[in-house]
């Protein structure tokens, strides 16, 4: 079996959304044999280029071929690079409830740096992000943060009374507990809005 062939066995064996890179494929060649490899499967469309060396599987269904899901490869990445990683604030805001607006990008917010990945014909931004912003990582009370953040001041408190009507009660103390380390105007309105009753 050729290096190329060697490869595409092993990424075969990965879940979707697997980032596949040089670095780990060291033990089926050398790093030129391995690098060209990967360019060769690149350019014969069996892998798919994301990033400068990065690549993933595309995923084989009845209907064709596509990418492998955004939020699959986001996740194997921020594995990857140990970084928290998690959904941008509109898109938080509309799986809350609080928007019916969708949005139209993908953004992901990263403890990394910013990057973009190139999904087939789907750009996935990742933008840098103050550690508040990821805590509680895809728990609802961390959405909730991440949400109220895209809302903003002005419409803190309007979101925050919805919020408290779809929130756990667990999930409403978890939000109030992360007050601490929160902006300043965050911290009260999560005050204001979800502890004067008690």
């Amino acid at each position: 079996m050729t290096v190329a062939e060697t490869i595409l066995a092993e990424a075969k064996t990965l879940p979707e959304g697997a980032v596949i890179s040089a670095k780990e494929l060291l033990h089926l060649g050398n790093r030129a044999a391995v690098d060209q490899a990967l360019s060769r499967l690149g350019r014969s469309k069996k892998l798919m280029r994301i990033g400068h060396g990065l690549y993933v599987r595309p995923v084989e269904s009845r209907f064709g071929i596509r990418a492998p899901a955004p939020e699959k490869v986001v996740a194997r990445l921020a594995e990857t690079n140990a970084e928290t990683v998690a959904p941008h604030g509109a898109a938080a805001a509309n799986r809350l409830g609080l928007t019916t607006q969708v949005p139209t990008k993908v953004i992901y917010y990263t403890s990394g740096p910013n990057r973009r990945i190139k999904l087939g014909a789907q750009i996935v931004e990742l933008k840098h992000a103050p550690n508040w912003m990821l805590l509680s990582g895809a728990g609802r009370a961390g959405e909730a943060v991440r949400a109220l953040a895209w809302i903003g001041k002005q419409h803190a408190s309007e979101a925050l009374s919805k919020l408290k009507r779809t929130l756990s009660e667990a999930e409403v103390n978890e939000l109030v507990a992360r007050r601490r380390v929160l902006p300043g105007w965050l911290s009260q309105s999560i005050s204001r809005s979800l502890m004067q009753h008690g």
